[in-house]
């Protein structure tokens, strides 16, 4: 799977991955920036502006008219938002390119941020923040990055919180889109069945004349200063404890990060994984384990999250910490055939995943923002083949080590003084 970028006269940057043999195409447009960008006033202001890109735009003034235009072409849009990046995208028949891009455009470089329909929507987002804080499973997650990233943004959630949220006036939003919204700062991604003159033409006509010159997009780099293991707890009554028991890791460009993704999976990828096999079908702990790296500019982390029994919370973290330290120590070999396997599963669910066009662009658009070169899946196969024994216990024994060690809870635990014993 080949792509191939232009940079239009503007700084607008284009990349088309041609797929001929299927039906559809996507279109995404992607914008470097998220959360980790946002003050402390401004805290889930990139999530809001995200929602308010479909709300109304010059052309189409408001949402309905948006969605019927999509409808019409039988087309499926959505938009995210993530701590360094967000991006909007329509998916359709290739043949209806044209009209995503046409609708697309106009929502994200021309909304009309109606001051009335920010106030209405701040009750949407609102009733999402209650959501997640009511789903330990996805809560889990920003309790974790709030322990290991405390004190810098990335540790702040996409969201923001309810206060932040209710004082954002549309000014806030013209700002930010000024700062942030700016060709060099843009990224738009094209995956389907599609030509490269034919997408390129209309990357030209809807993006090519942007002039908004932005600014710097300076963020604080995060500096760990962590000497010892830590613990947050999130508590709340819940008949089922979720835990996220995580080591300090890498960020994106990390040369080995191939190699950690390998341990991840060794450890917690798939259902014949160690600690699935471990938690959940020997001792039957809970029904869900994973783990896996999660990576920004210039960090990232190596984690396991797992719901539990909440009277059995405490075995299935001592499993989770036997695993990790016995693969260092030696207790738990790693043999040839387990990483063989581990090659293969992670090879195995990055081909299916790009069987998506908006996968696809997913995949192509976030090397392009974020890493020193762009690999093809065929070009990323190659460099995990490479990968040996010896390459992943080096990361395990850098990365599993008391002062990098950070355990987040939400059950209904009044202190953490019962966790912090396992941790020694």
């Amino acid at each position: 799977m080949n792509y191939e970028k232009t940079t239009l006269a503007n700084g607008v940057r284009v990349l088309i991955t041609p797929i001929p043999s299927i039906p559809s195409a996507t279109l995404t447009i992607w914008v470097k920036t998220g959360s980790r960008l946002e003050t402390a006033k401004t805290s889930g202001l990139s999530h809001f502006l995200e929602h308010m890109v479909f709300k109304g735009s010059k052309s189409r003034p408001t949402a309905r008219e948006i969605a019927e235009e999509i409808d019409a072409i039988g087309g499926e849009f959505n938009a995210g938002t993530s701590k360094d990046w967000t991006n909007f995208y329509i998916k359709t028949r290739a043949e209806r390119l044209d009209k995503a891009f046409d609708v697309l455009s106009d929502a994200v470089l021309h909304p009309l941020l109606s001051s009335e329909e920010i106030e209405r929507e701040k009750g949407v987002i609102a009733e999402e923040i209650k959501m997640y804080e009511d789903t330990p499973m996805m809560k889990i997650g920003d309790v974790f990055e709030e322990l290991i990233f405390a004190g810098n943004p990335l540790g702040k959630d996409t969201a923001g919180d309810e206060k932040t949220v209710r004082l954002m006036q549309r000014n806030d939003f013209v700002r930010y889109r000024k700062a942030h919204y700016y060709p060099a700062n843009i990224l738009v991604t094209v995956a389907g069945n599609v030509k490269k003159s034919q997408v390129l033409a209309l990357a030209g006509q809807y993006f090519g004349e942007i002039k908004n010159k932005g600014e710097k997009d300076d963020f604080s780099l995060f500096k760990s200063v962590q000497n010892r293991p830590q613990i947050k707890l999130h508590s709340k009554k819940k008949e089922q404890a979720h835990f996220i028991l995580g080591f300090l890791g890498n960020g994106r460009n990390y040369p080995q990060r191939y190699a950690e993704a390998l341990l991840a999976t060794i450890l917690g990828g798939g259902m014949s994984s160690r600690l699935f096999s471990e938690i959940r079908e020997r001792r039957g702990l809970a029904y869900a384990v994973k783990s896996s790296t999660e990576r920004y500019a210039e960090t990232g982390y190596l984690a396991t999250q797992a719901g539990v029994d909440i009277k059995r919370v405490d075995e299935a973290i001592e499993v989770t910490l036997d695993q990790h330290y016995g693969l260092v120590s030696g207790k738990y070999p790693i043999s040839q055939k387990e990483l063989e396997k581990a090659k293969e599963y992670i090879k195995g669910n990055m081909a299916l995943a790009l069987e998506d066009t908006k996968d696809v662009n997913a995949f192509f658009a976030e090397q392009e923002l974020f890493l020193d070169s762009v690999l093809t899946p065929e070009e990323a196969f190659k460099k995990i083949d490479k990968i040996e024994i010896k390459d992943v216990l080096e990361e395990a024994k850098k990365l599993f080590k008391p002062e990098r060690l950070n355990l987040a809870v939400i059950g209904p635990y009044k202190k953490a003084d019962r966790f912090a014993r396992l941790l020694k």
